[in-house]
């Protein structure tokens, strides 16, 4: 990078431990911010772009598809890139692309062009996760804080899916689609060049962790990686179940579209403090704890989703958004004491290929389940598939033990 070649480093702020490590933070936060704001803006453009270019019902599923399944599926390719071209250019030019993304979306005159570029955007967007977290990992290990540096970088992911799609709701009742869309590629080109300029070479952030010898080499475990995957893909699953269920739980209490649309909120506000909230009680009293305790929380709250009046579920959603949400930061701080040294951007990679994959396909399977036994008997089930997370805590927390 050349704001921090290394003639200059030692002689520059950032030749401080903790300058380095805000730095790193701040820059894991913003592409994180950046990423899922654009990630979740297409949901924004989706009915427009239906009556714009007359698309079907498939035709906008195969579009959403496009942005998510490239992210999943490319994100272990990602993790071994990097290893290659190193851990900047890769976070650099996936960010630029995403916003060359959104330029292209801009000129789009039909699906096969929309389609070309949520592609391109979904690889830009698959370096993000790998990469941003064990940068983060990377730069706060030295000086402890790990778990709690994860949890406010996964709370700023929340913030982007918040800011970004509300700006361009707002743009939209002044301005086209079009030049939205057009707005928000430069932001994201924008970010790429703020990234660029504050993200720390690797050669200056291994001097600053070679001075402090708390840095752990960790030789990491299979088994409590592969369980700790298990986890996070069942919790991914009934999180996005349930969300697919919440609009129609409330639709049969009397619910109108306000009344969806604001449960939603509630249940995403409670969902950001939760995962800002539950990395730091992480920390204080263990994974295994938090985890059982989120997931036991959550299991109890869904099945009083099913029963309880519509304002009491209103009042009920922000612990659950809280408890639903907040078990991710935990999960995520557990995989660079499993991944072992050398092997934390493939950890993270194989992570959350697996939530994000679990996350696409539980709509389409619990939705299915559904329609054969009935809304209620399908939430019910969700509660119990959660249970399954307590012994696979377990399991993951003696293999952080060892």
């Amino acid at each position: 990078m050349t704001a921090l070649n290394d003639p200059l480093a030692a002689a520059s702020p950032i030749g401080t431990d903790q300058t380095l490590r805000r730095r790193s933070l701040f820059a894991a936060c913003g592409a994180h911010a950046v990423h899922d704001g654009l990630t979740d803006l297409i949901y924004v453009l989706l009915p427009i772009w239906q009556g714009q270019f007359g698309l079907s019902l498939a035709q906008v599923g195969l579009l959403r598809g496009a942005y998510s399944g490239t992210i999943a599926g490319l994100q272990l390719l990602a993790s071994r890139a990097a290893r290659r071209w190193g851990r900047e250019r890769l976070l650099v030019g996936g960010t630029a692309l995403a916003g060359l993304a959104y330029l292209l979306v801009g000129q789009a005159g039909g699906l096969g062009v929309l389609l070309v570029a949520l592609m391109l955007g979904g690889l830009g967007a698959s370096a993000q996760h790998p990469l941003a977290s064990s940068l983060v990992t990377d730069s706060h290990e030295a000086g402890g804080g790990v778990k709690q540096a994860l949890s406010q970088y996964n709370f700023a992911g929340d913030i982007g899916k918040t800011l970004i799609p509300g700006l361009v709701g707002l743009l939209l009742t002044v301005i086209s689609w079009r030049a939205s869309a057009t707005l928000i590629g430069l932001l994201g080109i924008s970010a790429a060049v703020l990234l660029w300029w504050l993200i720390p070479s690797q050669a200056v952030a291994a001097l600053h962790a070679g001075k402090n010898p708390k840095a752990a080499a960790g030789e990491g475990s299979v088994t409590g990686l592969r369980a700790l995957l298990a986890t996070g893909t069942l919790d991914s699953a009934v999180r996005m179940g349930f969300l697919t269920f919440l609009p129609f739980l409330l639709q049969g209490k009397g619910a109108g579209s306000a009344g969806i649309g604001l449960a939603l909120m509630l249940l995403f506000i409670g969902g950001a403090f939760g995962k800002l909230l539950c990395g730091y009680l992480g920390a204080r009293i263990g994974m295994m704890k938090t985890v059982w305790l989120t997931e036991t929380t959550t299991a109890v709250l869904i099945v009083l989703a099913v029963f309880l009046p519509q304002f009491a579920l209103m009042a009920l959603l922000p612990l659950l958004g809280l408890a639903l949400n907040g078990t991710s930061s935990v999960l995520y701080g557990a995989v660079p004491e499993l991944a072992g040294a050398g092997k934390r951007e493939q950890a993270f990679a194989l992570f959350y290929t697996g939530t994000i994959g679990a996350g696409a396909l539980a709509p389409v399977l619990f939705g299915r389940l559904g329609d054969a036994t009935g809304i209620p008997a399908a939430v019910m089930t969700l509660a119990a598939m959660l249970l399954l997370t307590v012994p696979l805590a377990w399991v993951v927390e003696r293999a952080m033990d060892r």
